[in-house]
């Protein structure tokens, strides 16, 4: 798809799209730099900028962390099945899930499980731990299958806009 067929469709300018872009590869960039590749004057590239953020298009700015460093180099996946599938045992697992810090993501889906959670830790005996103590224990909770992550290929990877 090309710049303009997608600005259109999202409601952009092509200009604006490119901020999306160039922020998106790089959050810690200047509002000078920014501008200079947007080809616009600095106000204007800082004013679209908290548009963009304003409108809801960057929901936020933060430093990708590398998880090896800070002892969290080990992926994990867990397909949950819940024993009943009603808005009650949905919700009382999603309150459950987000006290969890080490789930980095938890996703609703469709076909053989009912969630996908992400997760990171150190190594297994940590992953043991969680499992045993909290990961069984959510509410509702029929079935859990963990998937361990051998290699990441992509991860975080940038939206295709």
């Amino acid at each position: 798809m090309d710049l303009k067929q997608t600005a259109k469709e999202l409601s952009l300018t092509s200009s604006e799209l490119k901020l999306l872009r160039k922020l998106q590869a790089d959050g810690r960039i200047s509002n000078a730099d920014l501008a200079r590749e947007a080809n616009m004057s600095p106000a204007t590239c800082f004013r679209r900028t908290q548009r963009l953020f304003e409108d809801g298009f960057i929901k936020s700015v933060r430093a990708e962390i590398d998880p090896e460093k800070v002892g969290r180099g080990s992926l994990i996946f867990v397909g949950v099945v819940l024993d009943r599938s009603t808005p009650e045992s949905f919700e009382a697992f999603e309150v459950a899930v987000r006290k969890i810090p080490l789930i980095l993501d938890c996703h609703l889906v469709a076909g053989d499980f009912d969630y996908f959670l992400k997760i990171r830790v150190d190594n297994m005996p940590e992953f043991n731990k969680l499992h045993a103590n909290k990961l069984i224990a959510l509410p509702a909770v029929r079935q859990t299958r963990t998937f361990f992550v051998m290699k990441e290929v992509i991860d975080n990877a940038p939206l295709s806009i």
